[in-house]
């Protein structure tokens, strides 16, 4: 028994090792450094409530070297920042297959808010959609200060997120495949697109009936419509309950966020609504946010 505690407490040991060649510092603000990960040669992502600043930004190495940084963009919605360095040849983090990833499975945190890497290590507690970040992980790893914006690993070393201790209560890191569309779009455009209806809504239980047709408990009810908004040209109206978008269920306002990303900006969506207590489609075209 002992030899089988001692290669897994050799294990581990061994990850965070690895981990580390890829793990940094980011001097963004003005109390304690934070820290962040190379995620391609010359771009670093860390999280976006530790980048206090869009200039002076500081990188410490692995090696102990320390070179400036400019903001390649941010993402405040799913706390997330990019950062480019002059430096090549780091070693770039192997990305996870969070996918795959079950409540209970072992995870790693890995921080470098000094010159040396410090680690923590825990279970994911939960899987799920919604809240301010679009998609999260959440894990029972204790987030230590400096430790947002740097990795979540699985047991092997390999990328699963980004951790942050600014979205909720709990310690949540953001998935990798959310990573990858929010990088790949900052290095393309240095802005995140956010679509918007123009509507003020609140949750609302639905009848028995309509519950039990639609699946789902609650809807938004519609208790504004902003003049020329696509919810008004889409034929929106104030009193309807918005239940659904493009086949995905409406129950509240963070269903309805995750809906309106970036990708869905000028395009036509079929909302589902009651109105008159009958469920109905309409297209709306999502705008973008100014």
């Amino acid at each position: 028994m002992s030899d089988v505690l001692l290669n897994f407490s050799n294990g581990l040991a061994d990850t965070v090792a690895a981990a580390g060649k890829s793990v940094v510092r980011v001097e963004a603000r003005r109390r304690m450094s934070a820290s962040g990960f190379v995620w391609a040669d010359g771009v670093i992502v860390t999280a976006h409530h530790v980048v206090e600043r869009d200039d002076n930004l500081t990188v410490g190495l692995p090696n102990g070297e320390k070179v400036s940084a400019t903001l390649a963009g941010r993402d405040p919605s799913n706390d997330i920042a990019v950062l480019r360095i002059e430096t090549t040849g780091l070693t770039v983090f192997a990305q996870g297959t969070p996918d795959q990833l079950r409540v209970g499975h072992l995870v790693l945190a890995v921080g470098r808010p000094g010159k040396d890497i410090l680690a923590t290590h825990g279970i994911v507690s939960a899987i799920g959609l919604g809240g301010q970040a679009d998609n999260y992980l959440q894990t029972d790893v204790a987030m230590y200060p400096g430790f947002s914006g740097g990795p979540l690993v699985d047991v092997s070393g390999q990328l699963l997120g980004l951790n942050t201790s600014a979205m909720r209560d709990t310690s949540i890191a953001i998935p990798v495949q959310t990573l990858r569309r929010v990088v790949d779009t900052l290095l393309s455009h240095g802005k995140i697109r956010q679509g918007y209806l123009g509507v003020g809504a609140q949750p609302v239980k639905l009848p028995a009936g309509l519950r039990e047709q639609l699946g789902q408990e609650t809807g938004l009810l519609i208790a504004s419509v902003e003049t020329d908004s696509p919810a008004d040209k889409g034929g929106l109206l104030l009193g309807d309950t918005l239940v659904g978008m493009d086949g995905n269920k409406v129950r509240n306002m963070e269903d309805l966020a995750g809906l309106l990303s970036g990708e869905h900006v000028g395009k036509a969506s079929a909302a589902k609504i009651v109105r008159g207590g009958q469920v109905i489609e309409v297209n709306v075209t999502v705008g973008e946010r100014a």
